[in-house]
């Protein structure tokens, strides 16, 4: 029987050498076989990537999840995704995360009692609103958009969530990224005067009642740290120094700085533009900064650099490190269940109604193709 345990890694896997720790982890993954999978997030660190069978950004991860057939699942990302996966996931799948304090801070801004506090405000109001979380979120939150009518995006899919949500209702309140939500509002046509920011600290977000009344966009106070460091000043050094690099950057940026740059989209979209350029280009990449460093090491015939000469660095994404795998996938060989991610079945129904709004919205023919590594 296998018993699940919630701890921190022991010592002794922290002493092992890069090597030994690589072998352990082939041995246990050849021991386990089918039974074990391991989905690895575009930011994660090149050590950990090199043992993931899957690959991708969050939503590409949640169809990965829904086709799988391996009673573990291991998760190399953080505690949002994680919570994803299990959701997802078939009844019996049991979900890892190999460090529990593999969290979002972007995610922590949307806490559910506010989000709440904020709800009794707005309904004070109006009834016109309904609620949009990134998938950066909670799996409370996701709660809270599937009962009220909402639904998930991610940084792939967000402009066709909000623009399908305006077609069925009026307004729209988003969180917990304000950037990205500002990104699609303006993207679909939606004006700045009728887009306002809440402030979760303040009485009806900070706004007056009248300006909440005629908005068609509510914003949450959010950001994430890691895009946040990227500045339209950067951008403009960037191109004075290369003239005719490309700037791609994710839309969690901020406005001033997607308004500077040549194209925008999730980590997905930028592996795909970078790696159909030319030999020769010069590109410029404002997200986190290893997917930066991958890419480079993918294309050494294209000039790759991040937008910000600071390390941009996820800080937890890189809690996931290869002792940690090792000892998740050794503790299954000895029947042990190591940082399971499990979603209290009433959160669990409801956020998963607003996942699977999100995959419904955006379509058969739009969904990314999984891809397994070779």
């Amino acid at each position: 029987m296998v018993n699940p345990i919630n701890k921190s890694i022991p010592e002794e896997y922290l002493k092992l050498s890069p090597t030994e720790i690589d072998k352990r982890i082939l041995s246990a993954k050849k021991k386990l076989g089918k039974n074990v999978v391991i989905l690895g997030h575009n930011y994660q660190r090149e050590d950990i990537l090199k043992h993931a069978d899957f690959l991708g950004d969050s939503y590409k991860l949640c169809l990965a999840t829904m086709k799988q057939s391996a009673k573990y699942i291991v998760f190399c990302g953080v505690h949002f995704m994680a919570e994803s996966a299990d959701i997802l996931s078939r009844k019996n799948q049991i979900v890892i995360l190999p460090d529990l304090k593999a969290g979002c801070s972007l995610a922590d801004m949307a806490y559910g009692p506010d989000v709440e506090k904020a709800w009794r405000e707005i309904v004070q109001i109006t009834n016109d609103f309904v609620p949009i979380s990134y998938i950066n979120s909670t799996a409370k939150i996701k709660a809270f958009c599937g009962k009220n009518l909402g639904a998930t995006c991610t940084s792939s899919n967000v402009t066709d969530i909000f623009s399908n949500m305006f077609s069925n209702c009026k307004k729209i309140i988003f969180f917990p990224d304000e950037h990205l939500g500002r990104y699609a509002a303006l993207k679909l046509g939606i004006l700045e005067d009728e887009i306002i920011l809440w402030d979760p600290k303040l009485r009806f977000g900070g706004n007056p009642a009248e300006k909440i009344a005629t908005a068609r966009v509510i914003l949450w106070k959010g950001f994430c740290y890691v895009h946040q460091q990227f500045k339209a000043d950067d951008i403009s050094r960037l191109r004075k120094k290369y003239p005719g690099i490309k700037v791609i950057v994710h839309p969690e940026c901020t406005y001033d700085v997607l308004q500077q740059a040549d194209f925008i989209g999730s980590t997905e979209f930028i592996i795909q533009e970078v790696s159909k350029a030319p030999d020769g280009s010069k590109w410029a990449i404002g997200t986190e900064i290893h997917l930066v460093s991958r890419l480079k090491n993918m294309f050494p015939d294209k000039m790759i650099v991040s937008v910000s000469e600071n390390m941009c660095l996820c800080s937890t994404m890189y809690r996931i490190n290869p002792a940690s795998l090792a000892w998740v996938l050794e503790g299954l060989l000895r029947g042990e269940i190591i940082n399971q991610i499990k979603v209290p079945e009433n959160i669990a129904k409801d956020a998963k109604i607003a996942l699977d709004r999100m995959i419904e919205f955006t379509g058969k023919k739009k969904m990314e193709k999984v891809v397994e590594v070779d």
